[in-house]
């Protein structure tokens, strides 16, 4: 816990020298769901009511980057899935938006965050050709445990920095995915998936051109007493 606040204070200094801090996550499962009627508009009395029944017409899934120095959210990727090649093209196209820059992501251990293809990934940006072996045998790849090791290696360009478990509450981007729920998601109308990603990008527009700002983090990463 120590370590992602230390990353978190050192990220305004660290993007005045060109290093970015990134708070990434999924957020899944988010349906697009069309109402069967309108809601009824508020009048003297009453709140405005949602109408209860709705179609589904499916889900997709935002892979999101929240930048902890400046508020902004980077290079999102929305899609039908979260799979292991998601998350590494995720994260090649949020690296070619400042292509020499140094990045640092926080993220939690789900196992598509420690996946071969990231480490492949980083390795080639990196300019690393040897010592990968193989996945289940040999070198980097050998485990988890070997491929988190690489990935937060702070002599990388490209790093990783780990939440520990049961901690996604220390991830900055829940935050935010907070506030996608509250102004876009939770009361929304979509007659299909693609007006659903339509929608949640063009927030993303909006809420970087005339919200965005970095939160306030007090935490300093002592245990918490009850």
């Amino acid at each position: 816990m120590g370590t992602v606040c230390a990353t978190y204070a050192a990220a305004p200094a660290g993007l005045a020298a060109g290093i970015h801090t990134l708070s990434t996550d999924e957020k899944t499962g988010i349906q697009a769901l069309e109402r069967l009627h309108p809601s009824l508009p508020m009048r003297p009395g009453y709140l405005e009511r949602q109408e209860f029944e709705y179609v589904r017409h499916g889900t997709q899934c935002l892979i999101a980057n929240f930048e902890v120095a400046t508020g902004q959210v980077l290079a999102p990727s929305v899609g039908p899935t979260r799979t292991e090649a998601d998350f590494a093209a995720h994260i090649a196209q949020t690296l070619a938006t400042d292509a020499a820059a140094t990045w640092i992501f926080v993220v939690d251990q789900l196992n598509t965050h420690q996946s071969e293809a990231l480490v492949r990934l980083v390795a080639a940006e990196c300019g690393i050709h040897t010592g990968l072996g193989s996945k289940g045998q040999t070198g980097v790849l050998e485990s988890m445990a070997t491929r988190k090791a690489f990935l937060e290696a702070a002599s990388h360009r490209i790093r990783f920095v780990y939440t520990p478990k049961h901690s996604s509450w220390l991830n900055q981007v829940e935050i935010w995915f907070g506030i996608l729920v509250r102004r876009v998601l939770k009361r929304g109308n979509f007659a299909s998936v693609e007006e659903l990603r339509q929608r949640v990008l063009a927030f993303i527009t909006y809420f970087n051109a005339t919200l965005a700002k970095p939160f306030k983090w007090t935490y300093k990463g002592r245990p918490l007493t009850v």
